[in-house]
């Protein structure tokens, strides 16, 4: 038996990788061994600093700007992954956008901007991981803890999460045969920019003593559940949202 490393490495594209879970997420699995294509939607600096955090510390990883919600412009995204490393292994879509309101006096463009992101572009990525991923391979969505809650002002938010939950579970048997896991990772209240922004200090504080633990969950937090649903150590979840809170009812 030959104990050489096999000169191919696995690759893992992840989707909204310039910032927050993503960017954290990406500097993971590159420790993890993974060769990381970082999509972005728009903020070249922040992407190529991510690349370069990766690189710096002896990893591989490229950027590349797509809408993820234009199918010409993700399928460019995984000709890159595979014409630069050879393949694509894993996909973790962590891009989304979030648009808070009480139903009732939501703005329908901005409803309509949110779907097409969220929903939209999950449809569109997995659509091409589906079609594109090696044997082994693993997709994994990001939902949110907030479907269980039912807080007021995130009825569109968690619909288009709904609906990621939903297309989840139906690709992971969609896909029978193939070895390919199909997971989503619903992360609680979560100290990104995402979460962070428009909240003043005492809804901070509330939502972080709702957890048992006490505390907000950070990007590392959720980084690990994503390395774990990449992983060896991962292969026999499939089908299943991982709700990543901190125990949250």
């Amino acid at each position: 038996m030959s104990d050489e490393q096999p000169t191919t490495p696995r690759v893992a594209v992840v989707t909204g990788g310039s910032r927050g879970i993503g960017r954290e997420t990406a500097e993971r699995l590159a420790r993890d061994g993974f060769a990381v294509v970082v999509n972005f939607a728009g903020n070249q600096a922040e992407a190529d600093k991510t690349v370069a955090a990766i690189t710096e510390a002896g990893g591989r990883a490229l950027a590349f700007r797509a809408d993820v919600a234009d199918e010409t412009e993700v399928a460019a995204l995984f000709d890159a992954a595979e014409a630069t490393y050879g393949g694509v292994d894993v996909v973790v879509h962590a891009a989304g956008v979030m648009t808070l309101a009480p139903l009732a006096d939501f703005d329908l463009d901005a409803l309509d901007r949110m779907h097409r992101t969220n929903i939209r572009g999950t449809f569109v990525v997995d659509q091409q991981a589906v079609r594109r991923l090696r044997e082994g391979g693993a997709v994994i969505n990001f939902s949110s803890s907030v479907l269980a809650l039912a807080i007021p002002g995130y009825s569109a938010y968690a619909a288009s999460k709904g609906a990621v939950e939903a297309m989840t579970l139906i690709l992971a048997r969609e896909v029978r045969g193939r070895d390919i896991t199909v997971n989503a990772v619903a992360p609680g209240p979560t100290a990104t920019a995402l979460f962070l922004d428009g909240k003043d200090e005492e809804t901070i504080a509330r939502m972080a003593a709702q957890p048992p633990l006490e505390r907000l969950g950070t990007p590392n937090d959720i980084a690990g559940v994503v390395s774990f649903l990449a992983g060896p150590a991962g292969r026999w979840v499939n089908g299943q949202v991982l709700r990543a809170n901190g125990g949250i009812a």
